[in-house]
């Protein structure tokens, strides 16, 4: 081997690789991976993000699929994540002036007013929002760790009742692409 092969060989041993973005995979995660949630699997068939104009986003939607059962995966990003599993409730309102402090589900559960904000929204894949737009969002919470979630844009309310569920009790796995 000649002299110069080796110095070759020892500039090129000496480059620095390039740096692996670190990612995490509760704000990486995108449509057509898998997210199992209480021992179930579903696919991501649809993601909102939620941000402030000129702000890092801070809440996150992932609409699940297992079969014909929708779910949704709401995460909070705050000093830690707040998870969210939640399922789709059917009603109607007819103007985000008229949403109550005090919700009544059915004559069993009564919701109170937690917060109440208005986001920008990216959304991919199937969901029911359309990207680059406000959204009005209303939390409440309820009895035994019950969450209730109202959604509008654009004279669309869409309704979802869950529980909290731990950040570590959640696995994202990348779909194949």
């Amino acid at each position: 081997m000649s002299i110069w092969k080796r110095v070759g060989a020892i500039i090129k041993s000496n480059k620095e690789e390039a740096p692996v973005k670190a990612t995490n995979p509760i704000e990486d995660s995108q449509v057509g991976d898998i997210i199992n949630v209480d021992l179930e699997e579903y696919v991501v068939s649809g993601k909102l993000t939620y941000f402030d104009r000129g702000f890092a986003p801070h809440r996150y939607a992932y609409y699940l699929q297992n079969g014909n059962d929708m779910a949704c995966l709401l995460i909070e990003k705050g000093r830690t994540y707040e998870c969210f599993v939640c399922h789709f409730v059917e009603g109607s309102l007819d103007s985000p002036h008229d949403v109550p402090t005090e919700l009544d589900v059915d004559g069993d559960v009564t919701y109170h007013l937690d917060n109440h904000r208005s986001d920008t929204v990216r959304a991919d894949g199937n969901t029911d929002f359309r990207g680059n737009d406000d959204v009005m969002i209303w939390r409440y919470f309820g009895p035994e760790g019950r969450y209730f979630f109202l959604q509008w844009q654009d004279g669309k309310f869409v309704a979802m009742e869950g529980t909290k569920t731990p950040a570590g009790q959640i696995k994202f796995m990348k779909g194949s692409r």
